[in-house]
């Protein structure tokens, strides 16, 4: 497997577990309105939201690292 295909599925599992935290602390704060702050949805949504998307903009770069990885690879394999 190469190292493109790890890092994608690495990063898809990792997202679908934030987003999955995402859901249990949305529904968390609707179930108990009266156990959490007044603006606790907003606050979760832009946290969750920030961690997701600097995630996936931190995953495009490692997309491009582990391109030249493997073509560096490839060729390595190819001259011996």
């Amino acid at each position: 497997m190469s190292k493109k295909a790890r890092l994608v599925l690495t990063l898809a599992i990792i997202e679908a577990g934030l987003a999955c935290l995402w859901w249990y602390l949305a529904s968390y704060g609707l179930q108990n309105p009266d156990r959490v702050a007044a603006n606790f949805q907003e606050v979760v949504g832009q946290t969750m939201g920030m961690a997701m998307g600097a995630l996936l903009g931190l995953g495009v770069i490692l997309f491009f690292v582990a391109a030249r990885n493997d073509r560096k690879a490839l060729q390595d394999k190819g001259q011996r």
